[in-house]
C-alpha cells in the first residue's frame, strides 16, 4: 500500500475528503519526526512504538574491490509493532 492508497481507505473509512486524509497523515507524519529527532519516541497503545537507535561505527566492504570502508555512526529510525498488532499478523 504506497500514500495515496492509505489515503483514500483513511478517506473512506472516516468519512472524510481525501485532501483532509492527507492533511492528516501529513500532520502524523511530521509530529512523529520532531519528536524523533528531539530524542523522543512515540508509543501508539496496540499499534506500536516509534524510536531512535544509535549505530555505531564499524569496518565494512566494498562489494565490487573488497577494499574496506569505515561506516560512521549515526541514528536510526526503529519500529516495534506492538502485542495487538503482532497478535494479528
Amino acid at each position: 500500500m504506497n500514500k495515496a492508497e492509505l489515503i483514500a481507505k483513511v478517506s473512506e473509512d472516516a468519512g472524510i475528503t481525501k485532501t483532509q486524509a492527507n492533511d492528516a497523515l501529513d500532520s502524523f507524519v511530521e509530529a512523529v519526526t520532531k519528536t524523533l529527532k528531539a530524542g523522543g519516541k512515540v508509543t501508539l497503545v496496540g499499534f506500536g512504538t516509534f524510536s531512535v537507535s544509535k549505530r555505531a561505527a564499524r569496518n565494512g566492504r566494498n562489494p565490487q574491490t573488497g577494499a574496506v570502508i569505515k561506516i560512521k555512526a549515526r541514528k536510526v529510525a526503529k519500529f516495534k509493532a506492538g502485542k495487538e498488532l503482532a497478535g494479528k499478523l
